[in-house]
């Protein structure tokens, strides 16, 4: 008899929103812009559940992390109106912002580094934008991955974030999902400036 990892307690209420940004389609897999999603690909290995349930205009899982109850969403409406998905699943579960986590690519950071913050602003990021109009807040903790600058100013912003990863960046980025994996366990267990200290 199998049996799983963990046991899940689905009498608790969500505590935790995890969301990973990135845009739906087996073209964009492996793209800048989708290092949300595949963060979240490595969290549904390591602890072994499935992000599978279309709900909310998102696919959705549900974890525990230690002792943390938490939402995971893969937002299906595209990067640009991702606080559209955001919105409805944290009113769904009642989940305020403090407790809404954001995974995201960041072009200023090089390939595979990761910045925490507590909250901000969007810093031209539109998914990011979509998520703070939707939810008239910007008090939510993000992971900012780093995917590279682009090659040269001139170069389209869009053609950037939606062009793949070169071999050796993407050994970077596998790298960084492991680490964005072990940062959503210490935020989640109220130790994010440990968090910030160990990975920024």
């Amino acid at each position: 008899m199998f049996f799983r990892k963990k046991e899940f307690n689905s009498a608790s209420a969500p505590e935790f929103l995890i969301v990973g940004l990135g845009n739906p389609g087996d073209k964009y897999e492996y793209t800048r812009h989708n290092v949300g999603f595949l963060t979240l690909d490595r969290l549904s290995v390591e602890e072994e559940f499935k992000i599978n349930k279309i709900k909310h205009k998102s696919l959705l899982g549900e974890v525990m992390l230690g002792s943390h109850r938490c939402i995971v969403i893969k937002p299906q409406t595209f990067m640009n109106n991702s606080g559209e998905a955001v919105r409805e699943v944290s009113a769904f579960y009642k989940i305020p912002p403090e407790k809404i986590i954001v995974i995201f690519d960041d072009i200023s950071l090089p390939c595979g580094k990761m910045r925490i913050r507590r909250k901000g602003t969007d810093g031209g990021h539109n998914g990011i934008k979509s998520i703070i109009y939707h939810l008239k807040s910007d008090a939510f903790p993000r992971i900012k991955v780093g995917v590279g600058a682009k090659p040269h100013p001139d170069y389209d912003l869009a053609d950037w974030v939606l062009s793949t990863f070169k071999k050796d960046e993407m050994e970077e980025i596998k790298k960084s999902t492991v680490n964005a994996c072990e940062a959503l366990r210490l935020i989640t267990d109220g130790k994010t400036d440990l968090a910030m200290n160990k990975f920024n």
